[in-house]
């Protein structure tokens, strides 16, 4: 087994692993994970947040939207957000690469338990970006 090296690819390996497990509204644990307790868990493994923070998809965009961090085009590791018509955050998820992203995402407030999360099929997936456009991008980790 390769151990990740740095932070981007400790949080790579933390995020990639979570790959399957079930989503669940307002999640921060292996038990399920909403989109924002996903990239919460991972930032706090490569030690980017303080352990006991947590933040929601637009505190996560509030915390690390610098211009300098602003991206055209996404790099791996680069943090994906799609905003509601008032410019909120309301998702986050990482960019694989330029084209695909992994996320937590599936049923919002109806997934309450594993049952739920089947039934909506709602768990941490990997998509292609173009199945959720207008996403923004972040690059954090310079």
């Amino acid at each position: 087994m390769n151990l990740p090296r740095n932070r981007l690819e400790t949080f790579m390996w933390v995020i990639m692993n979570y790959h399957g497990t079930w989503y669940t509204w307002s999640g921060d644990s292996p038990l399920g994970f909403d989109c924002s307790g996903l990239i919460v868990e991972g930032l706090k493994s490569a030690d980017m947040i303080p352990r006991k923070s947590d933040y929601t998809a637009d505190g996560l965009w509030r915390k690390f939207r610098h211009p300098s961090k602003r991206l055209d085009i996404p790099k791996p590791g680069s943090l994906c957000f799609w905003f509601d018509r008032h410019g909120i955050a309301v998702h986050v998820a990482v960019c694989i690469n330029e084209d695909s992203y992994i996320g937590a995402e599936g049923g919002g407030r109806n997934v309450k338990t594993l049952e739920d999360a089947v039934k909506y099929n709602a768990f941490i997936k990997i998509r292609p970006l173009s199945s959720r456009p207008g996403a923004r991008f972040l690059n954090i980790w310079t």
